[in-house]
């Protein structure tokens, strides 16, 4: 079983920045893709971002674009979302995924981080 442990959400005022962080164990990732999703209060979960670990293809929300960049360290096992000029409306918990290349959706999940971004 793969774990995904997440780090580096918190408190920021609305133009600041944020890393945030996720360590995998267990199981090489090299045939896996990354993703970040978020789920704000009374909103369904939606796709951030996401990161192919074969090709490195990326894939960002229409809501993030130009403003969040993720990326990965394989050595590290890490991926990361940078997150910059925040806006309250992305205030969410966000959570880190992993998907097999052939399966139909991400099948393991971090815990979940809180985002919290004042105005």
């Amino acid at each position: 079983q793969v774990q995904l442990v997440e780090s580096g959400g918190g408190l920021v005022q609305a133009g600041g920045s944020l890393r945030l962080s996720c360590a995998a164990s267990g199981r090489t990732f090299s045939n896996y893709h990354m993703g970040w999703f978020r789920q704000a209060p009374g909103k369904e979960r939606e796709l951030v971002a996401r990161i192919n670990w074969n090709s490195g293809n990326t894939l960002y929300a229409d809501s993030v674009k130009g403003r969040f960049t993720i990326s990965r360290d394989n050595a590290k096992k890490t991926v990361y979302l940078q997150m910059n000029s925040l806006k309250p409306e992305d205030t969410a918990v966000y959570y880190c995924a992993a998907k097999r290349v052939a399966t139909s959706s991400f099948d393991y999940w971090g815990q979940g981080t809180q985002v919290t971004v004042s105005s």
